[in-house]
């Protein structure tokens, strides 16, 4: 039993770190100057800028979910929550490392590559770690009745 303990709260823990990462990358996404998006870049796109703020949107809002993710004793709902982020937190690291490769090359994406393998890698070790076994799901006996 303190071994699902200790597991519920090292994913709690988890849910935590994304959460607050979420929420300081989105905003400070949200109030990037375009001169560091020219720095970065190497010369201002408006649309590039209005899609770092959209991201900043979309993080900020995944950020206030993950936090709340906590307080939620349904195992099921938290594999399925960990296979999701697992799977989007990989895809992206993807879809940065194809820039990375197809377009300018950039310190920075080296810099999201890391982070988004090693924060989707530790929602896949929640997920499919011991068999899948490591977020406990606690079933009720049900009768053969649907309730509606």
């Amino acid at each position: 039993m303190a071994s699902h303990l200790d597991q519920r709260r090292q994913l709690d823990l988890l849910f935590l770190v994304d959460a607050v990462m979420s929420l300081l990358f989105g905003v400070g996404a949200m109030l990037t100057p375009h001169g560091v998006l020219q720095m970065i870049l190497g010369g201002y796109n408006h649309d590039a800028h209005e899609v770092l703020r959209l991201y900043g949107c979309l993080r900020i809002a995944m950020g206030w979910i993950i936090y709340h993710m906590r307080s939620v004793d349904d195992g099921r709902f938290r594999r399925s929550v960990c296979e999701a982020l697992f799977i989007c937190y990989l895809l992206q690291a993807v879809a940065v490392l194809r820039a990375q490769f197809t377009d300018r090359k950039n310190f920075v994406n080296w810099i999201a590559i890391i982070l988004l393998t090693i924060i989707g890698s530790c929602y896949g070790t929640f997920r499919y770690g011991k068999g899948g076994n490591l977020i406990k799901v606690y079933e009720l006996p049900q009768s053969n009745k649907t309730i509606r």
